[in-house]
């Protein structure tokens, strides 16, 4: 299932990454484990956030993906389901 991810860092955690160079090693490896399809940065809201765009293939995905932004970044998380548009118009063919 394609998925999205959006992160919003925690400003203090990320001052701190950066400053202790460790952002391009915390990202690089997200980025590895995600492989995501797109992957967006910039401010939201003031804060630092990335969006990624990935294939999950079963929820227990979770918890290995997603804890670096938590532990590393203190990020608040959303994940939920996308589609582009075949995917909308395969589904909207069904209702039929």
């Amino acid at each position: 299932m394609r998925v999205m991810l959006k992160a919003t860092l925690d400003t203090d955690k990320g001052n701190d990454a950066i400053r202790g160079g460790k952002m391009p090693q915390i990202m690089q490896e997200a980025l590895e484990k995600l492989k995501p399809e797109a992957a967006y940065f910039g401010p939201m809201g003031g804060r630092r956030t990335c969006f990624m765009v990935f294939d999950m293939q079963e929820s227990s995905q979770l918890p290995p993906l997603l804890e670096p932004f938590f532990n590393d970044l203190n990020a608040d998380v959303e994940v939920f389901p996308i589609m582009n548009g075949d995917d909308l118009q395969k589904g909207l063919s069904q209702m039929r």
